[in-house]
């Protein structure tokens, strides 16, 4: 049964709507809630892994995380006036942009996993329930200094989880995918979007 006061909006990575947002939309919707995957990039057809610098000079060039967070804001607005509740969850520069979003008070609640230029933007404050999660290995920054970094931050909102594996450890469809820590970190978001469930019921 679908409790209809709540909604996840899921954002993509550079790739667009490829399988792992649609394993991740049908995967999110087996906890009773809407999820709703916006295109960001506006085009029928995803980017494969092995076309990743054109994804990126893509996403870079034609978008970026300002207009990516416009876009968000807009399906958020939208569904603001159907649900009581609206949540934020992303993968890779999809977190950085949920990241981002967490200090916007129309949003509840915001996951973001591996979003690797978090680290532009440590000065974010949440405003709201906010879970990142993150590889301990990374080829582009030392994640264990951002992690350390944020924590020292004291935000009240933020709880940060640190699982085995690197970059796309949680995607199914990628080379870099760890079933056991992928396992761990799903649970740890299916923990955190059921108190979201618990809390539309106060």
């Amino acid at each position: 049964m679908k409790n209809h006061d709540i909604v996840i909006v899921l954002v993509h990575e550079i790739y667009g709507v490829n399988e792992h947002m649609k394993y991740m939309e049908e995967r999110l919707s087996r906890l009773g809630i809407d999820i709703i995957c916006p295109n960001l990039l506006h085009e029928e057809i995803s980017y494969s892994y092995k076309e990743e610098e054109i994804a990126y000079e893509n996403f870079t060039q034609n978008i970026g995380f300002e207009d990516g967070m416009k876009q968000v804001n807009q399906v958020v607005a939208e569904l603001k006036q159907k649900y009581k509740r609206v949540g934020v969850v992303g993968f890779s520069i999809g977190a950085t942009i949920s990241w981002l979003y967490s200090e916007n008070q129309m949003c509840d609640f915001v996951i973001g996993c591996y979003g690797s230029r978090i680290r532009n933007y440590v000065d974010v404050e949440p405003t709201c329930p906010t879970l990142l999660i993150f590889a301990n290995e990374e080829k582009a920054f030392d994640v264990h200094k951002l992690v350390d970094v944020l924590e020292k931050k004291g935000h009240s909102f933020l709880e940060v989880r640190n699982f085995e594996g690197t970059h796309g450890f949680m995607d199914p469809f990628s080379d870099n995918y760890n079933d056991l820590t992928s396992k761990q970190a799903l649970r740890c978001i299916d923990e955190f979007v059921q108190k979201q469930l618990s809390a539309s019921f106060l």
